[in-house]
């Protein structure tokens, strides 16, 4: 076979491949050029999440029009000259392939000016191929606007996620940029809607605010710790505001932001004890170190960088972030050896004399049944309250006739089913016992209704005593805009509030509306929402109702009562698969008197 040399369009694609990966990588670039030129103010505007417009404009140094023609070659590069300048970058860009690898899959216009020149140049390109160079009126600094990307790739257009996803991304590299340089202003819109507009800040904290919002900025901590080779700044969340979601775990090393599941585990260990397993503190942690330290050329996104000790690094954030949380405090402690601490109540000297001598007392007779006096044994089953429309009580002794049969007296009197420890319904069955494990029962009646709103009529939705609010973020604010729909089928009640703000005002019947589980329930939505892995017309709807089964089953609170009890039975052996969780894990266990026996 003869070996044949690239043509440079093609190999422009192909280096395309690795830099330029779906629209938010052309934003991350394009952003990094902006804050290499030393601007001021970067604004980004986005439009079908990145599909059609990525446009970049800032007020930077500029460039000249020979240099604004030869940034579209591979491996033009100001920054490099020698391999030694390899060992002292600081700056975002360097390689020179950025450039001319998004121009490879897209169509670009680049209209720049320096403040020497009265005019500037536009320069046109696509595919790789430069289109023209024309003398054109241009502020100081430089706007590229990138059109209709992977144009020119159909598959690699057609495997972008949604615009929900993309969008999302964008947004995440926009985020990582700006929280390098608290002193640059920087705007994102899409479609035309400002998302961010953020001004110079006074400090990170203030950047950190302006991103993530007061909520997340306000439970931060500082860090601090100074080596021979490494310094480290930044801040930590407070253990008890970690949450399962991912997004607020940051990086930086010399202003350049990279990730590590290695220094990740530092952080980690350092809040062993102190957080539930499952969930991650947020951080902002800043190393500082001589450039010849560290490597941040081991990958085409440079997205990843090389210590020349990584122990000693992972010693630091380990020490630093342990130190940080010992010395704030996070729980009020009880100084008792200190007369004046008011932590503990203090009673008034006359409270003996209104203290009763004993308790009062109370009869309950625990067989008693109030239906029993209106409906005989022979009668009706008793009316009992509507817990929905999956919950019919007594549906289980008309519709399955099988599970009827368990039962020898279809009257069963409320006060016969029993709760056991919170986790199981107990009840007589046909010749032995009826154990009903309760959080699988509720999986499968919430699976079976989220299932039928989805596929459907839509859900019942029961309306909080008082409406919560909760601070999801700009990027959590617009999943939950753009999933309104779904949310709204499936029970839920949530308006936008704010730009990183939402308000529940009612969820799925059998979710529950408290204050504190509404706010875990919400950022166990942010991940279910995020999900787009799943797309095909019924198994889509499938795994979306798994998953909102499971998250109401784990917002449920214990039984209140045996009536509680029975409307769960009624609405689980209703159901057209009671035995089972969608996920193949028993619902119920029957023993019979001969089992029983065995144990005596």
């Amino acid at each position: 076979m003869e070996l044949k040399i690239l043509p440079g369009n093609i190999a422009n694609m192909i280096a395309a491949g690795e830099v330029v990966q779906r629209p938010a990588s052309v934003v991350k670039e394009l952003m990094e050029n902006s804050v290499d030129a030393g601007a001021g103010q970067v604004s980004v505007l986005i439009g079908d999440s990145g599909r059609t417009l990525i446009q970049v404009i800032d007020d930077g140094s500029g460039m000249t029009p020979d240099d604004a023609v030869l940034c579209f070659e591979r491996h033009a590069t100001s920054k490099i000259a020698t391999a030694e300048d390899l060992q002292e970058i600081l700056t975002f860009g360097f390689r020179g392939e950025a450039l001319a690898s998004i121009a490879a899959v897209a169509e670009v216009t680049l209209k720049t000016r320096t403040a020497a020149n009265e005019t500037g140049c536009q320069v046109e390109m696509a595919g790789s191929q430069h289109v023209s160079t024309t003398e054109v009126s241009a502020p100081v600094g430089t706007n590229i606007a990138v059109r209709n990307l992977f144009y020119n790739i159909p598959a690699r257009r057609k495997f972008l996620k949604s615009d929900n996803v993309e969008f999302k991304h964008i947004v995440e590299e926009f985020t990582k940029v700006a929280l390098t340089r608290p002193e640059t202003g920087f705007s994102l819109s899409h479609n035309g809607k400002d998302i961010f507009v953020l001004r110079p800040a006074k400090s990170l904290k203030y950047r950190i605010m302006d991103l993530m919002g007061t909520s997340v900025a306000g439970d931060l901590v500082d860090i601090a710790a100074d080596t021979s080779l490494v310094s480290l700044r930044g801040f930590a969340g407070r253990p008890d505001t970690a949450r399962k979601t991912l997004g607020n775990q940051f990086f930086f090393i010399n202003g350049r932001y990279f990730r590590s599941s290695y220094l990740h585990k530092a952080v980690m260990r350092a809040y062993e004890g102190l957080i539930a397993e499952g969930v991650t503190p947020s951080y902002f942690i800043y190393l500082e170190t001589d450039p010849g330290y560290v490597d941040v050329n081991i990958s085409p996104t440079k997205s990843e960088v090389k210590f020349e000790d990584d122990s000693l690094v992972f010693q630091v954030v380990y020490a630093s972030v342990k130190e940080t949380l010992g010395k704030n405090s996070f729980a009020g402690d009880i100084d008792f050896s200190n007369p004046e601490a008011n932590n503990m109540p203090v009673l008034g000297r006359h409270f003996n004399e209104y203290k009763p001598d004993t308790a009062p007392q109370v009869n309950v007779d625990p067989g008693y049944d109030p239906f029993e006096s209106i409906f005989p044994e022979s009668g009706p089953a008793p009316k009992q309250p509507d817990f929905g429309a999956s919950f019919r009580p007594g549906q289980y002794t008309d519709r399955r006739d099988d599970y009827g049969k368990l039962f020898e007296d279809k009257t069963l009197p409320i006060s016969q089913t029993l709760i056991l420890g919170g986790k199981y319904i107990i009840t007589p069955a046909k010749d032995g016992l009826m154990v009903v494990n309760i959080r699988r029962a509720w999986e499968r009646v919430l699976y079976d209704r989220a299932l039928a709103a989805l596929t459907k009529d839509g859900h019942v939705t029961q309306a909080n005593m008082f409406p919560v609010k909760v601070q999801v973020g700009t990027v959590g604010r617009l999943l939950f805009d753009s999933k309104s729909a779904i949310l709204q089928t499936l029970g839920f009640d949530i308006s936008l509030f704010g730009e990183d703000t939402i308000v529940v005002n009612g969820v799925p019947e059998g979710f529950s509306g408290e204050q504190g589980k509404v706010e875990t329930m919400v950022q166990d939505l942010l991940l279910i929402l995020s999900d787009d892995s799943v797309s095909l017309p019924g198994v889509m709807e499938s795994s979306m109702a798994e998953k909102i089964a499971l998250l109401g089953a784990s917002s449920r609170g214990d039984l209140s009562s045996p009536m509680e009890a029975r409307g769960l039975l009624d609405a689980l052996l209703s159901s057209d698969n009671p035995e089972l969780t969608i996920s193949g894990k028993k619902t119920m266990a029957v023993l019979s008197s001969a089992q029983i026996d065995k144990l005596f």
